[in-house]
């Protein structure tokens, strides 16, 4: 039997997401809705589409998630990956047994906790 709908997380109203992250928590509560098929590739369509959203209403947002950005260099840093044809291909390509859309939402986590800790060393020191 199904889980109740009331278990799930709920995501905060769209017009009250502060940046780019709070879109992405959306998508991994709801992806179907967002990304056709679990698509990486749809992914980054609809990040690049949010990108040039802000550039066109001056907002300066830097989420490090274009397709060759800080999160890329991360993953072809920590994985040896090849990032040519961005980060959404190099996830999909290693993803092995795991949905790629999965994958990409674990190894957002380990990045943005790594640049945490670096923040926080950097300000220790």
């Amino acid at each position: 039997m199904s889980a109740d709908l009331g278990d799930r997380p709920k995501p905060k109203p769209i017009e009250e997401c502060r940046d780019v992250y709070d879109v992405l928590e959306h998508v991994r509560l709801r992806p179907a809705m967002f990304v056709r098929n679990g698509s990486l590739e749809e992914l980054m369509t609809l990040l690049n589409g949010y990108g040039i959203a802000l550039h066109v209403h001056g907002v300066d947002e830097h989420s490090g998630l274009s397709p060759t950005g800080p999160f890329a260099q991360w993953l072809s840093r920590n994985h040896g990956w090849s990032m040519a044809c961005g980060w959404a291909r190099a996830i999909t390509d290693h993803a092995e047994d795991v949905p790629p859309l999965e994958a990409f939402f674990r190894l957002l986590d380990e990045w943005r906790a790594s640049t945490a800790a670096e923040r926080t060393a950097a300000a220790e020191s």
